[in-house]
């Protein structure tokens, strides 16, 4: 059974493509993300500009022309047919003490704007620094702790909008 992809480019346009066709393409690599390309004996220069490999989701640029493309395979297909977004992930909006300890930084201030691994605080407890980075991009809501403040496990520490 051969591998099927769909390409999906800047949202608008739907391509099929399977894994002999993708190794019949003309293209050289001449630098590194960078790839000269033969079609119907048209010449092309492609860069990959940005790459996200988790969602399979990436920035070409061909010719000077900047193109957003997503790449999904068989499975992540299936995944979507049965109504579940791939890669998607809980939505954390607090994050809490996974153990007594003691607050020794805050990073954060209410209303602030944080890009997921921001870090946002570090809480001391058995010897050891801890430090909690964000989940995801949010707005902090509230900081229901201090620095100084001893916080029991399950404690709210920082809450998101």
């Amino acid at each position: 059974m051969s591998e099927n992809f769909k390409v999906s480019v800047n949202q608008t346009f739907q391509f099929d493509f399977d894994k002999e066709s993708i190794s019949q393409l003309d293209a050289v690599s001449v630098e590194e993300n960078k790839f000269h390309i033969l079609n119907q004996n048209k010449s092309y220069k492609a860069e990959i500009v940005l790459a996200d490999f988790n969602h399979k989701c990436y920035t070409v640029k061909v010719n000077n022309n900047s193109y957003s493309v997503v790449i999904s395979n068989q499975l992540d297909q299936l995944i979507s047919v049965m109504g579940f977004d791939v890669g998607a992930t809980k939505k954390v909006n607090a994050i809490k003490a996974p153990m007594p300890g003691l607050i020794l930084e805050i990073f954060v201030i209410i209303g602030q704007a944080v890009k997921e691994n921001d870090s946002l605080l570090i809480l001391g407890a058995m010897k050891m620094e801890n430090s909690f980075l964000s989940p995801r991009d949010g707005i902090i809501k509230s900081i229901a702790v201090q620095t100084s403040d001893a916080v029991i496990k399950g404690q709210l520490l920082i809450e998101f909008e």
